[in-house]
């Protein structure tokens, strides 16, 4: 047995540091994709040259083709581009609709057992696209959000409580940003009821900001957005799967059924493991929860529906 492969497509802030979290990690060899000659190669060669300094052994190649990808275990795309001023989303999703279509065509070809792990925006709808277009099974293409938008939550109550971010449990459901669906009432703090810690207005006030994360952070930067907890949360997804550690996170996955949805990617509770999505956890929601959840699905088909596959 070798090394596990790891190929992350796209060079971008997101694909760098997520290539530096699992190098770090040393969850296996990397492999760095992007069109942009030089970028790939600079970076994956600059991550290496600090494997001395950190003590980690892993493989990091940099590359604008993807041969080099072959035989992956898993691939993390982070292809496309950012919203930029004036586009609307559509135009947004016109464009990486291309982008990965074009991606996934060439993975797919050289690797066809791999795992995907979508990292692309719109997430649930270019999630939805990875899988139509590789026709793999659905247990292996998984779009990353729930945990970004779990981990922004979680740091906000960290934030207002004083306490560790350690002993923070929370669960959302649904589409990514706008869409998301809070579940306060699963969210503890090492075992204790939320609610026991903070008045409903305070939590509120933290689900929506974490709500709004991505944009909060867009609004800072300028020009670009979030990539730390962003490429810390896809590899988060990669190491669960190659230790086969049976974690339970929240991820965008295929339903065909579950909460009453069918034919669409949406984030839930699943069980990740070597082969993929394990399990799909289906909780017990109140009718309010049901309707948010409703809400935000019409929101993801609608979305899916402008692919027009």
């Amino acid at each position: 047995m070798g090394r596990k492969k790891i190929s992350i497509i796209g060079a971008g802030f997101v694909g760098a540091t997520a290539a530096h979290w699992a190098a770090e990690k040393e969850l296996g060899d990397i492999v760095l994709v992007d069109i942009l000659e030089g970028i790939p190669q600079g970076k994956a060669l600059d991550l290496f040259e600090a494997s001395p300094i950190e003590g980690f052994d892993a493989r990091v190649v940099g590359t604008n083709g993807y041969d080099e990808t072959k035989d992956s275990d898993i691939v993390v795309i982070t292809s496309g581009i950012p919203r930029k001023p004036g586009m609307s989303r559509e135009d947004l999703l016109e464009t990486n609709k291309k982008i990965i279509e074009s991606v996934v065509a060439q993975v797919i070809q050289r690797s066809p057992k791999a795992i995907l792990i979508m990292v692309a925006n719109p997430l649930d709808t270019m999630t939805y696209l990875a899988l139509k277009r590789s026709g793999f099974p659905k247990e292996k293409v998984l779009g990353m959000a729930g945990i970004l938008d779990t981990a922004r939550y979680k740091a906000f109550i960290a934030m207002e409580l004083g306490v560790s971010v350690e002993d923070i449990q929370a669960l959302l459901l649904g589409g990514h940003g706008d869409e998301m669906v809070p579940l306060p009432r699963y969210t503890t703090v090492s075992g204790i009821p939320i609610s026991h810690l903070l008045p409903k207005e305070k939590i509120d006030r933290l689900v929506d900001r974490a709500r709004k994360g991505g944009a909060e952070i867009v609004n800072l930067l300028k020009t670009g957005s979030a990539f730390y907890a962003p490429s810390a949360a896809a590899i988060q997804m990669v190491e669960a799967i190659l230790k086969d550690k049976k974690r339970i996170l929240p991820c965008c996955v295929y339903l065909n059924g579950e909460y009453g949805l069918r034919d669409l990617c949406f984030g839930v509770p699943v069980k990740l493991g070597a082969n993929g999505v394990e399990s799909i956890i289906e909780l017990e929601l109140t009718e309010a929860e049901k309707a948010l959840v409703a809400k935000s699905a019409e929101s993801v088909k609608k979305t899916i529906l402008e692919l027009k596959l």
